[in-house]
């Protein structure tokens, strides 16, 4: 039962720390778009230039990175648990 606790406790934390993380990576890399719209672009819609930056941004590699808040820990604690009773 102990064990059943510890990970609902450690998904709701983590799940507060990947928002968080992803929050964080999207407003970073819409103010870089918008930056470089403002010193570089300036022709067309500003909007339109960051949506589809974001768009794109969605479907990176860093995106799926941030997913690893839940991946590390997680074997962490396995690779701890199998250890102490092996």
């Amino acid at each position: 039962m102990g064990v059943i606790r510890l990970f609902v406790v450690a998904f709701v934390v983590l799940t507060v720390i990947y928002v968080s993380i992803s929050l964080y990576s999207r407003a970073v890399r819409r103010d870089k778009l918008e930056r470089e719209w403002d010193e570089e672009i300036r022709e067309g819609d500003r909007d339109a230039f960051v949506k589809e930056g974001l768009a794109d941004y969605d479907g990176s590699l860093r995106r799926r990175l941030i997913l690893a808040v839940y991946i590390i820990p997680v074997a962490i604690v396995g690779t701890i648990i199998y250890l102490v009773n092996y």
